[in-house]
């Protein structure tokens, strides 16, 4: 029962290869960068095996794929002697419209569906699709699922999905908000509330990943209420390179002022905004970070302050929706692995009721601990997300039911 998870983008193909069978055991795991330009890089780790690395030119991601299997069923740095061993594959899908509330077995009218979106999810959803059709040819035989980002958010409810334009734009075109990271959502609540073993369907959670790039989700008895991401990944937080919420009346007047088209301002709002727009000095936050409080750079800590001013404005908001809350999740890059940044976010709510522990938050990365005191009404919890593992709980679960549902 070994799932192979793929998570292919346009230049990229992140894969992780589990044991179902064996308490989802991680059995290897890797990367193929620059697919499709010169010198392009495999790394792959098996467990209790040395890393392997390959650098070769890979044109295409079948090319890529099939280079994946080859080090999954090499003698030396694999972990198993059969592409039979391989009982299904996952694929990350990035964009699944209001076709997809839940995971679903890709047949034709699945690929079909994901095409069909592409114009909502021109840098993600090719990439995806050409994963899947790429495994089609190299394992026909093997069944393929797919995990869409914006599923679990398909249960917000329409006065929060809506934006303020003319209806038709909906109807015609489905312009609405669809939200990104579902599966990391969706992982982290479930894995918080299982651990701090209080009932799924009876708490009111706000999970804060934030990464490069970097959501909030609102959610309600194990339903996304409300997301901060919208039609495209660039509505919301400020992000490493995207601008984040913007007046839309800005950008108009800066495309008229400064004469861009429309690529050129879909460049500046994806690219060249966020900590790299404001600061000038990177996208990554540890840069930023180190240049405002080691090198006082009075723009650096401007970006940081507006960072941390638009999570806790979210966190506020959201608190509002849900009728107050129970439980604040942080994950993801920044999330999971920034201890100052964490505790900076903390102070100033505890008018929510949030009694924050700095001891506990010192020096935590990447670590399953609440960060709040005992007495804490509001518990703060870090939890390192796994996509992946959710992605291969989804597809064994799926495929599973199917095959029963043939055998009678």
């Amino acid at each position: 029962m070994k799932i192979l998870v793929l998570n292919c983008g346009s230049s990229s193909i992140k894969y992780q290869f589990i044991n179902m069978a064996n308490n989802a055991e991680l059995l290897a795991k890797g990367m193929l960068d620059r697919v499709g330009i010169k010198d392009s890089e495999l790394k792959h780790q098996a467990k209790n095996k040395e890393a392997y690395m390959l650098i070769q030119d890979v044109p295409d991601h079948e090319t890529g794929i099939n280079l994946i299997l080859k080090a999954l069923l090499d003698p030396d740095h694999g972990v198993i002697e059969s592409a039979n061993d391989i009982y299904a594959v996952g694929h990350r899908v990035v964009y699944g419209g209001e076709k997809f509330s839940t995971s679903a077995l890709i047949d034709d009218n699945v690929k079909k569906n994901i095409e069909d979106v592409i114009e909502l999810a021109p840098l993600h959803n090719p990439a995806n699709l050409k994963g899947i059709i790429s495994m089609e040819k190299l394992l026909p035989k093997v069944p393929q699922v797919a995990v869409f980002d914006t599923a679990f958010h398909q249960s917000i409810p329409p006065h929060a999905y809506m934006y303020g334009l003319p209806y038709s734009l909906y109807e015609e075109h489905k312009i609405r908000r669809y939200g990104f990271h579902g599966t990391s959502h969706k992982y982290v609540f479930e894995k918080a509330v299982d651990a701090l073993f209080m009932r799924r369907d009876n708490v009111r959670a706000i999970t804060c990943h934030l990464g490069n790039g970097a959501s909030i989700a609102a959610i309600k008895n194990g339903k996304s209420i409300d997301t901060s991401m919208g039609l495209t990944p660039v509505e919301g937080l400020m992000m490493g390179t995207r601008s984040g919420d913007l007046d839309s009346g800005a950008l108009l007047y800066i495309m008229k002022k400064m004469n861009l088209s429309l690529d050129e301002a879909n460049d500046l709002i994806n690219k060249k905004s966020g900590f790299l727009g404001i600061s000038g000095i990177s996208s990554d936050m540890r840069d930023v970070e180190d240049a405002a409080w080691n090198d006082g750079d009075k723009r650096a800590q401007l970006a940081l302050d507006m960072y941390i001013y638009r999570i806790k404005k979210y966190i506020g908001a959201y608190a509002a929706a849900l009728g107050g809350v129970d439980l604040i999740i942080f994950t993801g890059g920044v999330g999971e692995n920034g201890p100052e940044t964490r505790e900076i976010l903390c102070k100033g709510l505890e008018y929510l009721g949030i009694s924050f522990d700095a001891e506990k938050n010192t020096g935590l990365r990447g670590k399953l601990e609440m960060i709040t005191k005992h007495d804490s009404k509001v518990k703060v919890m870090v939890v390192p997300t796994n996509e992946e593992l959710v992605i291969a709980h989804d597809t064994f679960r799926i495929v599973a039911h199917h095959d029963n549902n043939e055998a009678i």
